[in-house]
């Protein structure tokens, strides 16, 4: 297979291998990679679901692998902002696996998202659909 092109607009390189994924949530590049790429695009102070995540990919049942693939995000470049994912209540299920556990919580106050007893207040305003978003 001949390499591929880079482009020089990082945005739309990265939307151009969303739009390119099948229905089984598969194309060249592997899974984690896909999620990473959809959660690069959540604007800050908007958070989204493991679930919103992988209905995006074409794998609706497939929100606790978008977790595991959360959950190793920290050793990955470009950054990934794990800390906008969130279950589909709004609570911050995945705040064990950021050091300290409060980190979480204070990333997502640094960009006005108002969390209290570990959920996110007015989460249904503050959601951030990456189907409807990215054009899917």
């Amino acid at each position: 297979m001949p390499p591929r092109k880079k482009t020089s607009k990082k945005k739309s390189s990265s939307l151009e291998k969303l739009k390119s994924v099948k229905p089984s949530g598969y194309n060249d590049e592997n899974f984690f990679s896909l999620v990473y790429e959809v959660a690069r695009q959540i604007p800050k102070g908007r958070v989204t679901s493991y679930g919103a995540i992988a209905a995006c990919l074409g794998t609706r049942s497939s929100a606790r692998m978008v977790g595991w693939a959360m959950n190793g995000a920290h050793r990955i470049k470009p950054k990934v902002p794990a800390h906008r994912v969130v279950n589909r209540l709004g609570i911050l299920s995945g705040k064990h696996h950021f050091s300290p556990p409060g980190m979480m919580e204070k990333l997502l106050k640094k960009e006005g998202i108002k969390v209290k007893n570990d959920q996110v207040i007015n989460f249904k305003e503050l959601f951030w659909d990456p189907v409807n978003e990215l054009g899917f």
